[in-house]
């Protein structure tokens, strides 16, 4: 009887996932940096001090814009892959909904010899991330390339994205929200409540103070958590102190789950702004066999 070679799948994802430090190169993940734009000059998202410039230039009012990676970046992350002896990759990107970024990681799959799958996560930050860590953990334990891109996109699917931002005029120069809604939540001075719901960033409630806000993301937090077993990030541009305090609460309120402190990027603070508290709670897929999203 013939032996049939193993499939080695590689995960590749885009910057947008925040991994924490030292987390991909460990996985073996390779990550695609989207571009900042700040004041004309592009950098990688991916760079050490790209999220405090981002800060520090929307603070100062000066222009901030985000450009997706060329299908070239992706090509070159596949083919290092190949290199390293991947028969087969899974790309995992932030919503198509949010970015271009999609696009050119399945531009560059059709440039490539071996197969590509790409996912669109509907998601983005650690909701993103927590789904990366499971494929490239199904993809070190020898699974397919169909079951990996499905252990990332049933992860994806179950996990919630929510934040909270001072102000919403970020969010109306980068086109997520109208001018007039905006004018109406400053004019009223509420503050905002976020979420991403199938790849869209939707309003989800509005309170008058910030420490109403961030006591309301705790509540919208354990309600996700629900009973199960759950990984959860607090994210934060520029606002280290509340999203301290946040995750510290939340250790206390779930103490079966795991709480993870992080940075968001340029690319999300330039659509945010500063000061800005993300929460993701992302449930354990319970077996190795995880079900088709097409399905449910």
């Amino acid at each position: 009887m013939l032996d049939v070679p193993q499939e080695r799948v590689a995960v590749v994802t885009d910057s947008t996932s925040y991994l924490p430090r030292g987390w991909a190169a460990d996985l073996g993940v390779r990550v695609v940096p989207v571009q900042v734009i700040v004041a004309g000059q592009p950098f990688d998202e991916t760079d050490d001090d790209q999220a405090q410039r981002v800060a520090d230039a929307l603070t100062a009012w000066h222009p901030v814009t985000t450009s997706r990676p060329s299908p070239m970046r992706f090509l070159e992350a596949y083919q290092e892959a190949a290199q390293d002896g991947a028969t087969a990759v899974v790309v995992a990107t932030l919503s198509a909904a949010m970015s271009a970024t999609y696009e050119s990681a399945a531009l560059a799959a059709k440039e490539f010899d071996l197969p590509v799958t790409v996912v669109d996560t509907r998601s983005i930050a650690m909701g993103l991330g927590f789904a990366v860590v499971s494929g490239a953990e199904r993809a070190r334990a020898g699974a397919s390339i169909e079951e990996v891109a499905r252990t990332i996109e049933s992860r994806a699917r179950r996990s919630s994205v929510f934040f909270y931002v001072d102000t919403l005029e970020y969010l109306r120069r980068g086109g997520r929200i109208s001018a007039t809604r905006a004018a109406v939540g400053q004019a009223l001075q509420v503050k905002p409540l976020l979420g991403v719901q199938d790849g869209h960033v939707v309003r989800l409630d509005q309170v008058r103070t910030a420490a109403k806000a961030l006591a309301r993301l705790e509540e919208m937090a354990v309600v996700a958590a629900g009973h199960g077993q759950v990984d959860v990030a607090v994210q934060h541009l520029g606002a280290p102190e509340r999203a301290s305090d946040l995750a510290h609460r939340l250790r206390g309120r779930l103490p079966e789950a795991e709480v993870i402190e992080g940075v968001v990027g340029g690319v999300v603070g330039a659509h945010v702004g500063p000061g800005m508290v993300a929460v993701v709670v992302a449930p354990r897929l319970e077996s190795a066999v995880v079900d088709d999203p097409q399905e449910s």
